[in-house]
């Protein structure tokens, strides 16, 4: 099978321009227990100023959900003319991990856009996954754009896009505790250079930098979009704990000295600008992976999570200073990260 790459594909960074945004609608009472309630309500808040920018495609279970989100996104000043609804059975909403991750051309007229299927298994931790899994091909059949499946060693490649963040010109941003780790283990027996050939396959990465490990109280065992972003070419966000009695100092730490040392797929040395970590954020005695870095970057706009802490002002004065060009708005997230995710990990772009 001919790969994304030699076709001529490659993943788009984030602030180039998006066609949509993909979400779904929250339904899994058990990734919030016992606080549910909030949850519809902060994901009003989040379609509602996406559909400011851009289309936002939105999976409902059934028309009984579907009348339940638009009355919600009706209450919260949604434009409702900006979102399309798609009738498909999910298992969470986390459709950054488990839907397609878009690839482009921009030479070819013919398939300029395709949709690349990699395996969701629930983080290789949850036994409830087959529902996500079939996303992706849902999504590539509605768009009617090519749908390409990805391998490794004969093997169905599982990946999730928050395990990566790519410059839109070759590099690729992970974690050596995810893709690498024998624990919550993706793809067995697939070795770093495999893995490295499987990212320039079907995403069109020409280089890999892979930093050691993500955040306490990060279920998905190491996602990058907790802990280092690109905010253009040549630039890295990168989440910085001042406080070197938290478990997160120290694995931070050497991320970020990693990232100084570190070159882009041109040899050309990264610019790092730091972003502070949130206080840490516990409910029921379990400790939340709150992090600024997992902002959403859509169309003219920037939704940042927020946790009413004194960081947050500092955080958002990081990113407004990375995105001159957008708006940037503060979501609070201090009820959805009981369902150990954020804006990021709930959003999945759509390339124009």
């Amino acid at each position: 099978m001919r790969t994304p790459a030699s076709l001529g594909y490659r993943m788009p960074a984030e602030w180039e321009p998006h066609a949509a945004s993909w979400l779904a609608w929250p339904h899994n009472h058990t990734d919030w227990p016992g606080k549910f309630q909030p949850i519809p309500w902060v994901y009003a808040e989040i379609v509602r100023n996406l559909a400011e920018v851009e289309t936002v495609h939105l999976i409902v279970q059934n028309p009984v959900e579907e009348r339940q989100a638009r009355r919600v996104l009706g209450k919260a000043g949604a434009d409702l003319d900006r979102i399309a609804f798609h009738r498909w059975p999910t298992n969470r909403v986390w459709t950054r991990d488990y839907g397609p991750i878009f690839v482009k051309r921009s030479d070819h007229k013919t398939d300029p856009v395709a949709a690349v299927n990699f395996v969701f298994n629930a983080w290789a931790k949850y036994p409830d996954w087959k529902l996500d899994n079939q996303i992706p091909a849902r999504v590539a059949k509605l768009l009617g754009i090519p749908r390409l499946d990805a391998s490794i060693d004969g093997r169905p490649f599982v990946l999730e896009g928050g395990s990566i963040d790519v410059n839109g010109r070759g590099t690729v941003l992970t974690t050596e505790e995810c893709l690498l780790s024998e624990t919550q283990q993706r793809n067995p027996g697939a070795s770093r250079a495999r893995i490295e050939q499987a990212l320039h396959d079907y995403l069109g990465a020409r280089h890999v930098i892979w930093l050691p490990r993500g955040i306490a109280g990060d279920d998905t065992h190491g996602h990058i979009d907790d802990i280092a972003r690109f905010t253009s070419p040549g630039t890295v966000a990168a989440a910085v704990e001042r406080n070197r009695h938290d478990p997160n100092h120290d694995p931070l730490a050497n991320n970020l000295k990693q990232l100084h040392s570190t070159r882009d797929q041109d040899g050309r040395q990264l610019t790092v600008i730091e972003l502070p970590m949130p206080r840490p954020l516990v409910f029921a005695g379990q400790r939340l992976p709150a992090s600024y870095a997992n902002f959403y970057i859509a169309n003219r706009c920037v939704l940042v999570p927020v946790f009413n802490d004194p960081h947050d002002r500092v955080a958002l004065d990081v990113v407004a200073e990375a995105f001159p060009e957008h708006s940037v708005v503060p979501i609070y997230c201090g009820d959805l990260i009981w369902g150990l995710g954020a804006i990021h990990c709930m959003t999945q772009q759509q390339p124009e």
